[in-house]
């Protein structure tokens, strides 16, 4: 029909705007729930930040703090104010010389006092200065009622005469005690540096030291056989063994290979009256 709009057949007119013209959708969605929105007060689970949480857990923190504080009462009455952990024996060991009286009065330790409040360093600290002998002691405690000194005692390596005792000297050098008989294999010391070109650059504590730096290097069955260590300077040092026999000995450098080396030739040359091994690589016998 001419000016006019004719429908096809068939074809029902539709409003392309609405939702039936959008392809594949059936009933409208429901609205979306704005954002921010928050659930029923019945489907909310109670939070950390809840009253009724802090409620709950308030008697369990104050029992727990009540546990700690009780705990940590009922442990320093145990430590200090009991009779269960308090000093009531006290032992030494380790001594050669010094009796276990001398060292047990040296340290004073208090006995009936808490264990854990006996100063370990202390005691050690005054055992040292009242008995120079000993070189070092070790002191602990000894569960739940004991205190041990496990003590080092100084050995003489060099004595040197004084009116009629001896000085007996260490392998530092260090004098520790002065004793009426010389200890056996222990050498004497003789200094006759008076005379010597070098008396002035080489004090006396000078050449001590070289003469327990020789003494302190011999081995063992050598130091039982030497008398005397005789140091004319820095670098005249001769020892004095037994039977008559003598050792030029040098400086007390490279006293370690010296002593060595007199070990092997008084092996291979035990009838020999005299040995040097002042150079250490080059050493002589001779009186054999």
């Amino acid at each position: 029909m001419a000016g006019g709009t004719t429908a096809r057949r068939g074809t029902p007119f539709s409003d392309r705007s609405g939702p039936t013209a959008r392809k594949g959708t059936g009933a409208p969605k429901p609205p979306k729930e704005p954002k921010g929105s928050e659930p029923p007060k019945s489907a909310r689970r109670p939070g950390p930040r809840d009253p009724g949480v802090r409620l709950r857990r308030g008697p369990v923190l104050a029992l727990a703090a009540a546990a700690v504080v009780l705990l940590a009462a009922g442990g320093t009455w145990v430590l200090y104010g009991s009779s269960w952990l308090r000093v009531e024996k006290v032992a030494a060991t380790g001594m050669d010389v010094l009796t276990a009286e001398q060292v047990l009065g040296a340290a004073a330790v208090p006995v009936g006092a808490p264990l854990v409040s006996v100063d370990t360093d202390e005691i050690e600290s005054r055992v040292r200065g009242r008995l120079p002998r000993i070189d070092s002691v070790d002191v602990v405690r000894a569960w739940p009622h004991g205190i041990g000194l496990k003590v080092t005692e100084r050995k003489p390596v060099l004595l040197i005469e004084k009116d009629a005792n001896f000085v007996e000297v260490d392998a530092s050098g260090v004098r520790f005690d002065t004793v009426p008989k010389a200890p056996a294999g222990v050498p004497v010391l003789e200094l006759n540096a008076g005379r010597s070109p070098s008396a002035r650059r080489f004090d006396e504590e000078r050449l001590l030291h070289e003469a327990v730096l020789v003494a302190s290097a011999l081995p063992e069955p050598i130091a039982r056989q030497t008398v005397q260590v005789k140091v004319g300077s820095y670098d005249s040092v001769v020892l004095e063994l037994t039977g008559g026999r003598s050792v030029t000995w040098g400086s007390g450098e490279q006293s370690d290979a010296k002593g060595r080396t007199l070990n092997a030739l008084l092996k291979a040359a035990p009838k020999a009256a005299h040995f040097d091994v002042s150079v250490a690589t080059a050493p002589a016998v001779s009186g054999s």
